[in-house]
C-alpha cells in the first residue's frame, strides 16, 4: 500500500519542532500546533527542506526602516526583509510562541531599536518575550518576519491567517496594510 507524500511536509515540520524543543528555552510548542503552520496559499511546509529559523537576538540593536515591496511604504529590517504584525496580539506583549514563533520569527534586539527611512523613532519600543529575549515593537505591535519570505522584498506572509489570526505588513504610521498584491 502506498502512503501519500502529503504527510511528508508535516513530518518534516514535527521533526524540526522537536529538535528545537530540546533546549531549556521558555517557548513551548506541540506537534498539533504545527498543523497551523500553513500559509494562506495552502502550502503545508513553508520551510521547504530547510529547518525552521530560530528567533535569536541580533548581535546589536535592530534597525527598522522602510521600503516599498508593492504594497506601499512598509517596515523592513536592516536586510530589507518585510516585517509583519499579528492581529492576535492585542497588546504590546507577544502571544506567538512555539511553532508560531518558528513560522513567524520575532524581530529581536540586544539594545534600543534604531529608526531608519520613514520610521518614527517615537513609535519604536520593545517588550520582553516569554523566553527572555527582547522583541521590537512598533506603535505597540510586536514585530515579526515570515519564515516563508526568503529574500528582501518578499511579502508572501501578507494577509495569511496562520495560527488563528491575520498577519499584515506594517505601514510607517503603525497601522496594518491589509491590501494584497
Amino acid at each position: 500500500m502506498k502512503r501519500p507524500l502529503t504527510l511528508l511536509p508535516v513530518l518534516v515540520a514535527v521533526v524540526a519542532l522537536a529538535a528545537g524543543c530540546g533546549s531549556s528555552g521558555g517557548g513551548s510548542g506541540s506537534a498539533a500546533g504545527n498543523s497551523n503552520a500553513a500559509n494562506s496559499s495552502g502550502s503545508s511546509n513553508i520551510y521547504g527542506n530547510a529547518p525552521a529559523p530560530k528567533a535569536t537576538p541580533s548581535a546589536k540593536a535592530a534597525t527598522i526602516s522602510t521600503a516599498d515591496h508593492g504594497l506601499g511604504a512598509m517596515l523592513v529590517d536592516s536586510q530589507g526583509r518585510t516585517l509583519y504584525l499579528w492581529q492576535a496580539d492585542t497588546g504590546k506583549a507577544s502571544t506567538c510562541d512555539g511553532a508560531c514563533a518558528q513560522a513567524w520569527p520575532p524581530v529581536t534586539t540586544s539594545g534600543a531599536p534604531k529608526a531608519g527611512g520613514a520610521v518614527k523613532s517615537s513609535l519604536l519600543g520593545t517588550t520582553k518575550r516569554s523566553d527572555g529575549s527582547t522583541q521590537v515593537t512598533y506603535a505597540g505591535h510586536p514585530l515579526y518576519r515570515f519564515a516563508g519570505d526568503t529574500a528582501a522584498g518578499d511579502t508572501s506572509g501578507q494577509n495569511s491567517n496562520g495560527f488563528g489570526a491575520p498577519w499584515f505588513v506594517v505601514a510607517p504610521g503603525g497601522q496594518a496594510i491589509t491590501k494584497t498584491v
